[in-house]
């Protein structure tokens, strides 16, 4: 089946004037309903159809999320056509990179910047037909291009669903790549509609319409889009926030039941949390433990499938009202399922929103894998694993230990690149995930690090730079890490400050910080590092210990290419962009 048809036309039979989408328009939150929704996708559809987008051509978009952004999926898929995904935050290599090699003959743009550079491409290659901009604020030229809202005016609306079948290309989502060049996964129909059976049969959902998420995530990566389409398949409602530093207030207006995040995201909450109640008074402080110790003990509980004694309820009650139920309205008081994936993820944050009331999903998957491969079930679920492979999902420990995989969400191949998709394939047909692991006895697997990252220090010992990099980055001064051992005699570190935390220690202690490059060498900051690093570290291995560190002045960003816009750290840009600094420390 398209997918686009089993997300449609069943919830419009269903239930054609509940809500499908929110999205913002000056400042105000509005709702299309699934009848306007499905109109729109028709609508867009058809003018595709009449400016000459075939079935099997590729149509890319090139924006940040929005409502826009998902209609103008579903039309593409809806009449067998291939969406390509760009990051939004792409400079013109990138895009001309995946606008050439996917031969796309259609892209839609959201801002100037976009519009831009798509059209200078155009201008320059044969491929690109035509440009559609979802936004009247962008200033446009009438060479093959259009606004969206003109593109669709006197196209029909009668709905166009062109017959896939499961193994039939959908997409084509270009790696964001912390490595190498990018490559683009084929991920077809029925790698869709598969993994969303096994998600609902894994889950066992109760009331899932009645859900509402808010799509923070770039739609470009498979982590956020699946999640979306998930969402809509299963009729919830799903909010698109276009801007992501607008995270805090979106969470508060929207109020959203479920939200699909990553690590960092998580880090922040809990080291904030945890942060002010250290600055509480007395008082405040030992209510803060008791109240944690209390939801720890009404989790594990919960978590081992056992009830729960009336005084230990009540005792709950009063927890929350006094303490969780503040964490939860900061992240607009409703949430209670975050899917989170991208990276590891500690115990101690699982643990800590687990017992505020908020189940956090740790999950395991790639792009190649249509997302989530494993994940926690609601019950008997471990802390510090990955969770377990969902229906139809087979894993086992190859050599290395890596992760070897097959099932249903598993991409059809590496699109133009033979000799990379027969490298990772073993003969007997499981695909090589790059990542070690292991299972314990009850079969829930664990992460232990990249093959690729791991560290061989010029002792021998073998350090995994990500384990440690999360334990560190769970303190409320830290937001950035990298790690630095390979052909090392001792491990280093260039760590970003939190600098909204760092400006409030340098405010205390009257240490001037009008320019945070003077700031990070103060000796006072440095020695406070020294100190946070000394207890993180407390039960690491002496060699595996940070012994040296460079505070860095500005956070590694996306526009400098030393982060994924999946908020990834790319180790071997860091690693070339800082290397003087790094043969500082081991001088």
């Amino acid at each position: 089946m398209n997918i686009a048809e089993a997300i449609i036309t069943r919830n419009l039979e269903k239930h054609p004037y509940k809500s499908a989408v929110g999205y913002k328009k000056k400042e105000i939150w509005k709702e299309l309903s699934w009848k306007k929704l499905a109109e729109l996708v028709a609508k867009t559809s058809n003018a595709m159809l009449e400016n000459g987008i075939l079935e099997d051509d590729r149509v890319a978009i090139y924006a940040d999320n929005s409502a826009e952004w998902l209609i103008f999926d579903l039309a593409a898929m809806s009449i067998g056509a291939i969406t390509v995904p760009i990051y939004a935050t792409s400079n013109a290599e990138q895009t001309a990179y995946v606008l050439k090699d996917s031969e796309a003959k259609m892209v839609m743009v959201g801002n100037q910047v976009q519009y831009d550079i798509c059209l200078d491409f155009l201008r320059n290659n044969e491929t690109l037909q035509s440009i559609i901009v979802s936004k009247k604020a962008v200033w446009i030229k009438k060479e093959s291009t259009f606004y969206l809202e003109d593109f669709i005016a006197r196209a029909s609306s009668t709905q166009i669903i062109k017959p896939k079948n499961q193994e039939d290309l959908a997409t084509i989502i270009y790696t964001s790549g912390t490595t190498g060049t990018p490559k683009g996964i084929m991920l077809n129909h029925g790698n869709f509609e598969k993994a969303y059976l096994a998600h609902f049969e894994f889950f066992k959902f109760k009331d899932f319409e009645n859900e509402l998420s808010l799509a923070f995530l770039p739609l470009t990566h498979v982590f956020e889009r699946c999640w979306t389409l998930l969402c809509l398949y299963g009729g919830a409602r799903v909010y698109f926030l276009e801007n992501t530093k607008d995270i805090a207030h979106a969470l508060t207006e929207v109020k959203p039941t479920m939200m699909c995040t990553v690590p960092r995201f998580l880090q922040k909450v809990y080291a904030g949390v945890l942060d002010k109640a250290e600055e509480s008074s007395a008082f405040k402080k030992k209510i803060f433990d008791w109240a944690f110790s209390v939801g720890n003990d009404v989790a594990e509980l919960k978590r081992t499938d056992q009830s729960i004694p009336l005084g230990l309820k009540i005792k709950n009650s009063v927890a929350d009202s006094l303490v969780f139920s503040k964490i939860k309205e900061r992240l607009g008081g409703k949430l209670w399922f975050l899917p989170c994936g991208g990276a590891s993820v500690s115990a101690e944050v699982t643990q800590f929103f687990e017992a505020a009331g908020i189940h956090i999903t740790v999950g395991y998957g790639l792009t190649e894998t249509t997302a989530t491969l494993t994940a926690f079930p609601f019950k008997h679920f471990v802390h510090g694993s990955c969770g377990k492979p969902l229906p139809g999902v087979e894993i086992k420990i190859g050599g290395n230990d890596e992760i070897l995989a097959k099932g249903n969400g598993i991409m059809q191949d590496y699109y133009k690149k033979q000799e990379e998709t027969a490298q990772v394939f073993t003969e007997d047909g499981w695909f090589r995930t790059g990542d070690a692991g292991k299972f314990d006895e009850a079969g829930n697997l664990y992460i232990t690090d990249r093959i690729k990252d791991l560290m061989k220090t010029s002792n021998g010992k073998y350090i995994a730079p990500q384990q440690i990099e999360n334990l560190l980055t769970n303190n409320s001064y830290i937001s950035q890490i990298v790690l630095i051992a390979d052909g090392k005699q001792y491990v280093s570190a260039l760590i970003v400050p939190n600098f909204d935390f760092l400006k409030e220690f340098a405010k205390k202690n009257n240490i001037p910080n009008s320019d945070w490059e003077k700031t990070v060498h103060d000796k006072q900051v440095v020695d406070f590092y020294k100190e946070i690093l000394k207890d993180l570290q407390k039960d690491l291995s002496d060699y595996e210990k940070v012994k040296k560190f460079t505070l860095m002045p500005a956070e590694f960003e996306i526009k400098s290419g030393e982060i994924t816009p999946t908020l990834k750290i790319k180790r071997n840009t860091v690693l070339k962009n800082y290397a003087g600094l790094i043969e500082k420390m081991y001088q």
